[in-house]
């Protein structure tokens, strides 16, 4: 996959996507995202920055388009995520992991979870 840099409000903006299953419009998204109090020209720039990186496709379909995602919410927190443990952590994923929990609760179950994980990765 390749590495697309989306910023927080754009985040949002495929989020919303990504939800939907299925293509949306503006208008939709304009409806999921009232809270934001964004102008319906914001949303566009939004979508117009999107699509020239790749993120989604736009397909005009009589006078709307409608927007679907071109990478998957894994993907990018894949992407994301060895960002980060590259960036902050040098690569680590040990270094991250150790990070990550000294600084978390974790439940029972939690750990539970983690432990099978572990045990499904073990060779």
């Amino acid at each position: 996959m390749k590495n697309i840099s989306i910023g927080d409000a754009e985040l949002e903006i495929m989020k919303v996507i990504w939800k939907a299953k299925k293509p949306v419009t503006s208008l939709d998204i304009g409806k999921e995202v009232e809270d934001k109090g964004w102008k319906k020209t914001t949303i566009a720039t939004f979508l117009t920055r999107l699509a020239e990186k790749g993120a989604i496709a736009g397909e005009k379909r009589g006078k709307l388009y409608y927007y679907t995602p071109l990478i998957s919410q894994r993907e990018y927190r894949r992407s994301q995520t060895k960002n980060l443990i590259y960036s902050l952590y040098n690569g680590s994923v040990r270094d991250f992991a150790v990070s990550f929990f000294e600084e978390q609760k974790l439940s029972d179950d939690d750990i539970k979870e983690l432990k099978a994980i572990f045990e499904d990765k073990e060779v």
